[in-house]
């Protein structure tokens, strides 16, 4: 699995096949799913039998349980004296067909086994035990569902894939029926007559029972289950002294059999639906398992950020236990801010970092070969706290490596050149560093550009997702990720882990993993706030993603053993990563598959059972939600565009998830996506003033 060390890569396309698979996988999970619906009636249904509207013809009913329906009427046929056809619906069972199966050999009888097509797909050896032992295979239908009430579709696939599984299982076609929920002739009244002509169309004899009004010994059809009860009755009637022949159905008529061999095409069709009916099953009980598992996760990732982030909220106020406030950090401060094409949002940045409390600044300007007027317009600034450096584009951990090289403080800041700093930010971001082990402070960051509605689902995700997240990444001494647009650094630490690296597209996440890695502690100050651009299109997004989400996997890859590792590197590892691996890699890959079995539940499952677990769920998001803007000092009303996003955001992010792990499987190279800027960054501060955080004496 190459996924570290980007030199090492071919360089080459990102994949593009997959998403024929992904489409192709979809499908076959859909129609899994709908078939296994329509086994168990879900889809299609036939399970309640229609109310009579009209008895048997006169022809038929005399008693007689044999009949083979005619548009004028029947030819019935009844057992002669003292013979009795024991007959067994439904099965075959595992656990009470072999106990039939024995007591019929210990008493020399023979019998006739009406069988579900699902269930002898299920048990295939059943099914040639029977066939073997001399008995008789008749179709109960596929699963049971009652052929005057279903549709015609479902008519006809009731019987022809019982036919094709009895072909697979044992061998065989048949030519006898009993149909489901019907006993002796005259319940097959109304729809059930209709359904018992257009069978008999297709060649079938129907068999019904015997009234039990007539006596064994006068020949009849007895119809048992494969249960206790069943059992009970065929050992009755079989230590009845008065009838001389146990029989099959076509045995004691004197008919040639109504069984015959499949063919090898036949044997063929009934194996791949036996196997298909296996996965269908297997799938849709895994997926039932996996549904409950992912969203009993969900919840519980909710509640354990919210728990958590009021636990972060209470260290703050007793001055963060195991980090206390030292001192004031007056230090001064080297601001590197890379830049390539930046020419939208450079000034407004440089001029934020210049508007800062903090004034002893140096701030390095390094720009990777743009070809818009980012230099230009960064020279333009006259102060002489600001130095523009010059290189040939080499990416941004080249450009960072460059103002390492060139800067005069201990501490160091690296932001993005689209990020608006409030005045305060600098100055608050620097003070955890107080606490010599601490290595690294990731900032809040906010978005800027959020008037539509593409820009409201990402400012959610960032104050849900990232903010509170990073809250608890902090309590549990995890934190992955130092975003790019806000984090300080002490000199000393970078230099530790060798500077800032090249070997993964998300340098941010690699550098933080690197200095867990080395014993430094990464923590979160809320109050350092900064606004910066978010993609304003999808294209834009999903690029943006791609990168973020492709770099975390080469990131976690290569600082995999710190799950192995003592000290802060292993609670990193065995915490961090396994959430990372957990919540952002595993689930959604599994999520398509999951929301499809989601909405399959909807449509024909129990419709107000997954309503309401999906409310639940939003209430609970909901909260968690408004929890997080308040600590973020934000507005509620941001809140109506949180089922939105679930429904739509949530699913894209998902694909970036699929694509990316794809894209790393397969070791292809990604070159640096970078967005096109509009300098939209303060947009929302400017449009409105921002609540002040409580100060840091307060705290």
């Amino acid at each position: 699995m190459a996924l570290s060390g980007q030199g090492r890569h071919a360089l080459r396309r990102p994949p593009r096949w997959h998403w024929l698979l992904l489409l192709l996988i979809l499908p076959i999970v859909a129609a899994s799913l709908l078939f296994e619906g329509w086994t168990t009636h879900e889809v299609d249904g036939a399970r309640n039998r229609r109310a009579c509207t009209s008895p048997i013809p006169k022809s038929a009913d005399n008693g007689d349980p044999v009949l083979r329906v005619t548009r004028n009427g029947a030819e019935t046929a009844q057992m002669p004296f003292r013979t009795a056809a024991l007959t067994f619906d439904g099965g075959p069972d595992p656990v009470w067909t072999p106990r039939l199966l024995d007591l019929l050999r210990a008493r020399h009888a023979r019998a006739t086994f009406f069988l579900y097509g699902d269930q002898a797909a299920r048990y295939p050896e059943l099914v040639r035990r029977i066939r073997d032992e001399g008995h008789e295979i008749g179709s109960y239908t596929y699963t049971g569902g009652d052929l005057g009430s279903a549709s015609h579709v479902r008519a006809q696939l009731e019987l022809s894939l019982t036919q094709t599984v009895l072909a697979g299982a044992a061998d065989v076609n048949t030519r006898l029926l009993r149909l489901p929920q019907t006993t002796t002739a005259d319940t097959l009244c109304g729809a059930e007559w209709s359904a018992a002509r257009r069978a008999t169309d297709q060649g079938y004899v129907v068999v019904a029972a015997t009234a039990r009004s007539r006596k064994p010994p006068q020949g009849v059809v007895r119809q048992y289950s494969h249960t206790a009860l069943g059992y009970r009755e065929a050992k009755k009637l079989l230590d009845n002294p008065d009838i001389g022949q146990f029989t099959t159905v076509t045995g004691g008529l004197g008919r040639a059999s109504l069984t015959s061999t499949a063919s090898l095409t036949e044997r063929a069709q009934g194996q791949a639906l036996m196997w298909t009916q296996s996965v269908g099953h297997t799938f849709a009980r895994s997926m039932t398992w996996a549904l409950g598992i992912a969203g009993g996760l969900g919840m519980l990732r909710l509640v354990l950020l919210a728990f958590l982030a009021r636990v972060h909220v209470r260290r703050r106020r007793r001055h963060r236990s195991g980090a206390p406030w030292l001192r004031e950090v007056t230090d001064p401060v080297t601001v590197l801010v890379p830049a390539f094409n930046e020419e939208a949002g450079i000034e407004a940045t440089v001029r934020s970092l210049l508007a800062s409390t903090h004034r002893d600044l140096q701030i390095i300007v390094i720009d990777d070969g743009s070809t818009d007027r980012t230099v230009e317009i960064a020279r333009g600034i006259t102060d002489p706290r600001v130095t523009v450096v010059e290189q040939p584009n080499s990416g941004k951990p080249g450009a960072l490596s460059t103002g390492l090289r060139y800067a005069r403080c201990e501490i160091i800041v690296m932001i993005d050149a689209d990020t608006v700093f409030e005045p305060e930010a600098l100055y608050r971001l620097i003070q955890p560093l107080a606490d010599p082990a601490v290595g690294a402070v990731s900032g809040n960051t906010k978005v800027g550009n959020r008037r539509r509605l593409l820009g409201r689902w990402q400012h959610l995700e960032y104050v849900l997702g990232f903010n509170l997240d990073r809250r608890m990444f902090e309590v549990l001494e995890c934190m992955p990720t130092v975003p790019g647009a806000i984090g300080a650094f002490r000199r000393d630490a970078l230099l530790a882990i060798g500077g800032v690296s090249d070997d993964t597209l998300a340098e941010d996440t690699d550098l933080t993993m690197a200095l867990w890695r080395v014993g430094r502690r990464v923590v979160y100050e809320e109050t350092a706030i900064a606004w910066t651009e978010v993609p304003s299109s999808l294209n834009q997004l999903w690029r943006q993603r791609y990168r973020w989400c492709y770099g975390t996997l080469q990131s976690m890859w290569k600082h995999r053993h710190a799950v192995v590792e003592a000290g802060p590197a292993g609670r990193f590892g065995r915490r961090g990563l396994a959430y990372l691996a957990l919540f952002q890699i595993v689930l959604p890959l599994f999520a398509p598959v999951v929301d499809v079995f989601a909405l399959y539940g909807l449509c024909f499952g129990d419709t107000a059972q997954a309503v309401g677990v999906w409310l639940g769920f939003l209430v609970i998001q909901l909260i968690t939600a408004a929890y997080a803007l308040r600590l973020d000092h934000e507005k509620l009303r941001e809140l109506w565009a949180l089922p939105l996003q679930l429904f739509f955001y949530r699913q894209l992010l998902y694909l970036v998830v699929i694509q990316s792990v794809v894209t790393a499987l397969l070791g292809t190279r990604l070159k640096w996506h970078r967005m096109q800027r509009s300098g939209t960054a303060n947009q929302h501060l400017l449009k409105e003033p921002v609540p002040q955080p409580t100060s840091l004496s307060s705290k």
